[in-house]
């Protein structure tokens, strides 16, 4: 009966050790920088999967319903953009992977440093320069971010006229609606690339899938650059949050050591002083 006792002593305390040991790792997790996090992560994949399809249909869209084709020389046409842009994206995709761990980990040394001011963690000046920098550097993606959502509306306008058009030729009979892409940029002023209401290639481009589905994930792409937007917005608060925070705590450390250097000095005048009356007496 005692050997059984102690063994469910032991399991309880070593459970109790766990569940504490939990509770501290889920206590030290920097939730406003996940949620961040997670929100980033999802609004460039939004962005970058969803826009690079939609490119991709833009490009079948050009090709078979409008007829435009590639240039023979390496000119800069709507197709070498196009691929400029798909580039971007990839680079933009991988760039910010990077940068979300960064600042999910700048969360966790910053709250480490807040939650373990008196441990062996001390804030140094290198860390307050590195919450500095990452405080201007979001602020500048944030700005960016804003500069690509503002681009990536332009597609979505675009593609809402070309289905407005689409929708108003099957209801108004002999109406007279003509898509040409010469008023978007898209080919050069010299080269006629019109489709209109009543030809095959218009009612066949309105039903196809590539359309819907290539405005669609234009809106998609566009809220992922909405998304990425909210992130930086979130991280900048927290970002200026942990920096409060930090210098905060860094005055209150410079002021914890003054008062400990204080109190060891009057100590020691007063151990002075004792052993003075101490020898005089004697």
């Amino acid at each position: 009966t005692n050997t059984y006792t102690d063994k469910h002593e032991t399991e309880r305390l070593i459970n109790l050790r766990c569940l504490e040991c939990c509770i501290k790792c889920l206590g030290g997790i920097p939730y406003p920088s996940l949620i961040a996090t997670i929100l980033l992560y999802a609004g460039v994949a939004l962005f970058c999967g969803c826009g690079h399809e939609a490119l991709s249909g833009t490009v079948t869209i050009l090709q078979n319903y409008f007829e435009v084709v590639r240039s023979p020389m390496d000119s800069l046409d709507v197709f070498t953009m196009i691929d400029i842009i798909k580039y971007v994206i990839y680079g933009i995709a991988s760039a910010f992977f990077v940068y979300g761990i960064l600042l999910m980990v700048e969360g966790f040394f910053t709250s480490g440093a807040i939650k373990d001011l008196y441990g062996d963690f001390k804030i140094t000046t290198c860390g307050r320069c590195v919450s500095a920098w990452f405080i201007m550097l979001t602020y500048i993606f944030m700005l960016a971010w804003l500069g690509v959502t503002a681009f990536t509306s332009l597609p979505v306008f675009m593609y809402f006229n070309i289905w407005t058009i689409c929708q108003n030729a099957t209801v108004l009979e002999g109406a007279t609606l003509c898509l040409d892409p010469r008023q978007y940029g898209i080919v050069p002023i010299s080269e006629a690339k019109t489709v209109c209401a009543g030809s095959e290639k218009f009612y066949k481009m309105c039903d196809s899938n590539e359309l819907d589905m290539t405005f669609h994930l234009f809106i998609c792409a566009l809220a992922g650059a909405g998304a990425a937007v909210i992130a930086m917005i979130h991280y900048l608060m927290v970002l200026s949050a942990n920096w409060a925070y930090v210098k905060d705590a860094c005055r209150m450390q410079k002021y914890e050591d003054i008062k400990s250097k204080e109190e060891q000095e009057l100590h020691d005048i007063h151990s002075t002083r004792s052993k003075e009356r101490l020898n005089a007496y004697t």
